[in-house]
């Protein structure tokens, strides 16, 4: 192969060995999709927080605690009671379809980030286990503002993505 001119490649005569590279690789991986945007994973979290959260809470808060006081003299098993059924909810509904209501709202939805498919029980299961840790400690949260993929650390720990529904 020729020696290629830098002239050339800056006034786009010939495409650097990087360029064809990068369009080798992009045209190989079939599953390239676009990332979810921090702004749409933020709204569908408050979304999912009204449809699925508060219902539950409602439910744990009045009926099976009897009250607010009955919560706060049992805080951790009331958490205890929220947390179970919001998992197990959430991931009946990212196994149907990969989206919670929140995520079809708007328009993304959870894949495996090797394959490109939607993920297994057991991807999903770990995930949202993996999603109340990162709550608890905020920086699983945090961490999305800082990456360009827009993960989370229960994204980076199961393996999965965030991504833009074609």
């Amino acid at each position: 192969m020729a020696k290629q001119r830098f002239r050339d490649v800056k006034q786009g005569k010939v495409s650097s060995k990087v360029e064809t590279k990068k369009k080798y690789t992009e045209q190989s991986t079939s599953h390239k999709r676009q990332y979810a945007t921090v702004k749409d994973k933020l709204k569908a979290f408050v979304t999912d927080s009204f449809m699925l959260l508060m219902p539950i809470m409602y439910v744990v808060f009045y009926l099976v605690m009897g009250g607010r006081e009955g919560f706060a003299e049992h805080k951790a098993l009331g958490w205890l009671y929220i947390l179970i059924p919001l998992i197990i909810v959430q991931t009946i509904f990212m196994v149907k379809t990969g989206q919670t209501p929140g995520y079809r709202a708007y328009d993304i939805e959870v894949v495996d980030a090797r394959t490109g498919e939607r993920p297994s029980l057991f991807l999903i299961l770990f995930r949202n286990l993996s999603a109340v840790l990162s709550a608890a400690t905020l920086f699983g949260w945090i961490l999305m503002f800082f990456r360009k993929d827009n993960k989370n650390l229960h994204d980076l720990l199961s393996g999965t993505i965030v991504v833009k529904k074609p």
